[in-house]
């Protein structure tokens, strides 16, 4: 069974930063992509970034783009998300996922292929950015 850790949120003030790490472990390898979702109270839960297992693509939201970025390590078994410039609204619940279709180059702005199964997911880790 596919293990998914995050670690590394945590509170910070508006303009800050902070680095999410996702520890990978068990993956089937059925789809190419793995990242970073996340879910506000009172809200869906929404891409925020991905990156293909290669390393080759990555993929973000309109909202974070160029303010996140995701990479992986060497041995590919350890995601990043380092969060720049963030705002109030960045507070979530940020989600770890791995082994989900990307998107595909008619779905810009998107972070994983419309109707993607997502059933690798970490426990969260929460993001609260004060104003």
């Amino acid at each position: 069974q596919v293990e998914l850790v995050e670690s590394g949120g945590g509170s910070v003030q508006s303009g800050g930063s902070l680095t999410l790490s996702c520890a990978m472990s068990r993956l089937t390898h059925s789809r190419d992509c793995r990242g970073w979702f996340r879910q506000a109270p009172g809200q869906e839960r929404e891409g925020v970034a991905s990156i293909t297992s290669d390393g080759s693509s990555t993929y973000y939201d309109y909202s974070v783009k160029g303010r996140f970025t995701i990479s992986q390590d060497g041995a590919k078994n350890t995601v990043y998300l380092q969060m720049n410039s963030l705002k109030p609204e960045d507070t979530a619940m940020y989600y770890c996922a791995a082994d989900f279709l990307c998107p595909t180059g008619s779905q810009p702005g998107a972070v994983a292929a419309t109707g993607a199964e997502i059933s690798a997911w970490g426990q969260g880790t929460q993001v609260t950015v004060s104003s």
